[in-house]
């Protein structure tokens, strides 16, 4: 299987860990979502640990197929840019590191309060500000993975016009969620949709993406601008 191959199937793959670590385990659970009362935070923590256990095992693997996906496309898209003199791949592959780096800690703090939340009430409201913060503010790091491989995508031939548009929808909607952060963490509500809609759209960006890795042609010279084959 050829490297683009592997990476159009990483992407899909993170796209359904992902979906349905949420849709599957942390949902039904009853995950509290940025804003929810401490009283919500403290019996969701304290009586599903498992479902939070569940949860990082899979996310483990998610940010490793999270990074082959964006290797792969600055594979695809590299010589063309280097053509250019630009560099966009790379600023997409950044975001998508940053944003791994970011859950890794996101996970961490809701593996903290699944530990301690029975025990003492204020670390866990400490710890669920923590979470609350890091979680929002990760639309930051998804804007510019979005951004940085859409661009990079378009402007070398690899993605249509319009998939970048549902990139640059989503980076525009995360971007702003991050922006919004203390507001969101103090109201939730309507404030919290923006970041939903824009990871729903993440997640459809990265799949349509994985399946153009997937039927990208190799080539031994590389793609050029405007002149990708696809099967």
């Amino acid at each position: 299987m050829s490297f683009s191959r592997v990476c159009g199937v990483a992407a899909i793959g993170f796209a359904a860990i992902i979906l349905l670590v949420n849709a599957l385990v942390l949902v039904p659970a009853g995950m509290p979502t940025t804003g929810a009362a401490i009283s919500d935070v403290v019996t969701f923590f304290s009586t599903e640990s498992t479902a939070i256990g569940l949860a990082s095992a899979f996310t483990a693997p998610a940010w490793v197929l999270a990074t082959l996906f964006g290797a792969g496309a600055v594979a695809a898209t590299w010589r063309s840019e280097y053509e250019r003199g630009e560099a966009w791949s790379l600023v997409g592959l950044a975001g998508l590191i940053l944003q791994n780096g970011n859950f890794v800690a996101v996970i961490a703090v809701r593996l903290a309060l699944a530990s301690t939340a029975a025990d003492d009430h204020n670390v866990t409201v400490g710890l669920w500000a923590l979470q609350e913060a890091l979680f929002t503010l990760n639309g930051t790091f998804l804007a510019v993975a979005l951004i940085g491989l859409s661009l990079s995508g378009q402007r070398s031939g690899l993605i249509r016009p319009w998939h970048a548009a549902i990139g640059f929808t989503a980076a525009g909607l995360q971007f702003s969620s991050a922006v919004l952060t203390p507001l969101i963490m103090d109201r939730g509500g309507f404030l919290g949709l923006l970041g939903l809609a824009g990871w729903l759209l993440w997640v459809v960006w990265i799949v349509i993406y994985g399946i153009v890795l997937i039927r990208l042609a190799p080539s031994t010279r590389g793609p050029r601008s405007g002149n990708r084959r696809l099967k």
